[in-house]
């Protein structure tokens, strides 16, 4: 069966007419190829986009879009700038037309900036309060205004409508969104996302009369209320190119380079003197049938390294520090010594194949101990049963009585965590060993706040990382989980995955790089993120983001490897100059003021406190929405 492609990132528009009918004379040079006949939505299985025409209930698919990617990367930090451009492909005076597009991002993404492109004209938009910004937005549709609107639907989608296109007409609408750079086993990637699936939309259909639907494919329903705002219509690839895209990144790594491809894409680089990369498609433009994938790897080396960036933003000044692990096989670090604490959940929601899951990941995580480490094992379901009264040497003795144990463990009864989380992070390890608490869990609990106070209350030297087992895990609760422990949260979704990502993960907590970091020269007029710095393990990097009026021309980072002391000072007065590292260190103080409401902060405080980052960085959040109107009136009343 012929696959259906799916735009995604700013590449999935639908166009719903304002008044008369859609027709279908080409306009403007760009000719819309017709399919042999309309369809309705019910036709609609895997999502088209579509045109309405002057048949109630009747559908054509749109003309081809044209999409300008630009992305600058500096360390983990990816600013992107999409440009779209659209048209109304009517002739009759009377079709003016509203268009929604939905653009699903990454969970880092953060939207900050849209600008319209009417002929000469540009339309900066502005960010203001949810509310505010629908009803400026409203308000000038209603009188005939050009707008545009920039609304966040989850974390990760965001849809923007644009207001009163006039009939043949083009209009670029422009985005610029920042996320963070994915790192893992040594390699860092890039995904710019093009061709999304259909979400799969449980529940019964339902019309709200007071709350207009949105022009997705689906209807609203009572498990999924705004499906009609996150299911775009788009294009079948039978009607001819698909969204002619073209991709320019700018990369800054931060560190001399080893290898650098794409995997998706043929890529020309251009090298720069400073380290810096350019980077093209070989063709000037390239369809929108797969997403654009590109990896780039450290040169080897044999010590940790640090990197730092700064941008100046108004009075504040903002840095960018990101400590590197030792990269390649020369690499001769010694294992250190640690305390291991595996918990496992043993509740009903584990049955089947997750507790089969947890079981393998338990015993591979098991053999991988050495002599010189300690370890227990802690059970929980509606109670908890822990096999030694203390973290044991390992031993032959003690490791056969710990396989014996998981062998037989079964899922049945509640999800009652927090005994075995208070139980996991009671005690100390000897001064000699690096104290490891490994979480082994679907997650589903309600609890979460609770659960997040314990971890913060009682994590002491412990290091929390969480595994999250089964298709659907609380992905939630179990990053927070591990945020607040100074740890890693690793999902594995299937049984053929738990061989190879135990496997990676054990290779990394085995072999810290760095631990006990922390960074001297900082006073507290200077606001951290993170404020307790995680360690530095082998496969990942750790970023801290600096905020101030002033910071000090040099700071000093101290850690060890191993037993040894290491230092290191940091220049920052001269390091190189980037953009969106305001915006990197804003949204993780956003999470810092979402996370304190967990913990009693009032509603209201917590939104005023959010407003104030979110204003003053121009990003659109939970209670802030991007809104842009041009003053003069385009449409006839």
């Amino acid at each position: 069966m012929t696959r259906h492609l799916f735009l995604r990132a700013t590449l999935a528009l639908f166009l719903s007419l304002g008044a008369g009918s859609l027709s279908l004379a080409p306009a403007c040079g760009n000719e819309l190829e017709q399919p042999d006949r309309t369809i309705s939505l019910n036709d609609v299985k895997g999502g088209r986009l579509l045109f309405k025409t002057n048949q109630p209930g009747r559908f054509l698919p749109a003309p081809t879009i044209k999409s300008d990617v630009r992305i600058s990367v500096t360390g983990l930090i990816a600013r992107a700038t999409v440009s779209q451009e659209f048209l109304n492909p009517s002739l009759e005076k009377d079709a003016w037309a509203e268009g929604i597009y939905v653009f699903p991002l990454p969970e880092t993404a953060a939207v900050d900036h849209l600008r319209m492109k009417i002929g000469e004209r540009i339309i900066e938009g502005q960010i203001k309060e949810k509310a505010e910004a629908k009803k400026v937005y409203e308000q000038a549709k209603q009188e005939g205004k050009r707008a545009g609107l920039v609304e966040q639907e989850r974390p990760n989608i965001f849809t923007s409508s644009v207001a009163n296109i006039g009939p043949g007409e083009r209009i670029t609408v422009e985005i610029e969104y920042q996320e963070t750079i994915r790192y893992d086993q040594g390699a860092f990637s890039l995904r710019f996302p093009i061709v999304v699936g259909p979400r799969y939309i449980p529940g019964t259909p339902v019309v709200m009369e007071d709350q207009p639907p949105g022009n997705g494919w689906s209807l609203d329903t009572d498990r999924v209320p705004d499906a009609s705002r996150i299911t775009p219509p788009v294009l079948h690839q039978a009607y001819g190119p698909i969204n002619p895209v073209s991709v320019n990144i700018d990369l800054a790594p931060g560190f001399p380079l080893g290898k650098l491809e794409s995997p998706s894409h043929e890529i020309l680089t251009i090298a720069e003197p400073d380290g810096r990369q350019h980077i093209t498609l070989r063709k000037d433009t390239v369809p929108a049938d797969r997403d654009f994938v590109l990896t780039w790897h450290p040169a080897s080396g044999q010590a940790p390294t640090v990197s730092v960036f700064r941008e100046q933003r108004g009075n504040d000044q903002y840095a960018f520090l990101m400590a590197m692990p030792p990269i390649g096989s020369d690499h001769s670090s010694t294992t250190v010594a640690r305390e291991t604490i595996f918990v496992i959940d043993t509740s009903g929601s584990m049955s089947g194949t997750s507790i089969e899951q947890a079981k393998a990941a338990l015993l591979l995580a098991l053999n991988r101990l050495t002599a010189q480490d300690r370890f227990n094992v802690i059970q929980f379901n509606s109670v908890t049963h822990v096999l030694f009264s203390q973290a044991q040497p390992v031993k032959p003795k003690t490791l056969r009585k710990a396989v014996h144990y998981v062998d037989n463990l079964k899922a049945n009864g509640g999800t009652e965590i927090l005994p075995a989380l208070k139980m996991a992070l009671k005690g100390a390890a000897p001064a000699s060993h690096l104290r490891q608490v490994i979480f082994l869990t679907d997650g589903q609990v309600g609890n979460e706040d609770e659960l997040f106070e314990i971890i913060r209350a009682q994590l002491g030297t412990s290091r929390l990382f969480t595994i999250g087992i089964g298709s659907a895990p609380n992905s939630h609760f179990m990053r927070k989980a591990a945020e607040f422990g100074r740890g890693t949260f690793t999902h594995i979704g299937s049984t053929s995955e738990v061989q190879a990502q135990m496997d990676a993960i054990f290779r990394k907590l085995e072999r810290p790089a760095l631990t006990d970091l922390r960074i001297d020269g900082i006073d507290d007029q200077v606001e951290m993120f993170p404020p307790r710095i995680p360690d530095l393990y082998e496969g990942e990097p750790v970023v801290v983001a600096l905020n101030g009026r002033t910071l000090p021309d040099k700071v000093t980072i101290h850690g060890l490897i191993g037993s040894a002391p290491w230092t290191t000072s940091i220049t920052l007065k001269n390091s190189e100059p980037r953009e969106g590292l305001s915006v990197y260190w804003a949204r993780q103080k956003l999470a810092a003021l979402m996370d304190q409401h967990r913990y009693g902060q009032n509603e209201a405080a917590t939104k005023q406190a959010v407003l104030d980052v979110a204003l003053g960085h121009h990003l659109v959040s939970q209670y802030t929405s991007l809104v842009a109107v041009d003053v003069t009136p385009a449409r006839p009343a």
